[in-house]
């Protein structure tokens, strides 16, 4: 053999012996850097407004509109009955609500029905229908003949 054979031949068996080391070098069992998901911190949703039957109208407005937006999304056509009956279930005496007619005088849907609560010496008063562009709930003061709303409502009588 030729020395120059038998020196590249060195020399391929010692560059083979530098990456086999090299290679080597690495543990297999240790395990790769892997990005971890940020733990972002999660707020708690709001809680669910509370009737709180000694605080101001003003203070209720939130349980108010929460109770007539739930029964807006149960029944999207809801009338005045649903929402009386929705307001007595969620503790408001019903001996000082008031509602407006489903219907006008002459046998037509309303346009929008209201709906009110005397509390605390103001009014939560609330209106729905499709000429009123969805639901508005409000707190006014009390009107001079002490109810809230002005023209003819209806007996809640049921």
């Amino acid at each position: 053999m030729s020395r120059r054979y038998r020196t590249s031949v060195a020399l391929a068996l010692a560059g083979a012996t530098l990456l086999i080391g090299i290679a080597g070098c690495s543990d297999a069992t240790e395990p790769t850097p892997t990005a971890s998901p940020t733990a972002e911190p999660t707020e708690a949703p709001p809680a669910a407004p509370v009737l709180h039957p000694d605080l101001s109208a003003s203070e209720n407005l939130a349980y108010f509109d929460a109770v007539n937006l739930a029964v807006i999304a149960a029944d999207p056509n809801a009338g005045g009955r649903a929402f009386i009956d929705a307001l007595v279930a969620g503790g408001f005496d019903r001996a000082a609500m008031q509602v407006t007619n489903d219907r006008t005088t002459i046998d037509e849907p309303a346009d929008s029905i209201q709906f009110s609560v005397a509390f605390q010496g103001e009014c939560l008063v609330g209106q729905y229908g499709p000429k009123s562009d969805g639901y508005h709930g409000a707190v006014r003061p009390l009107l001079g003949t002490g109810s809230c709303l002005v023209g003819q409502t209806r007996p809640i009588d049921w």
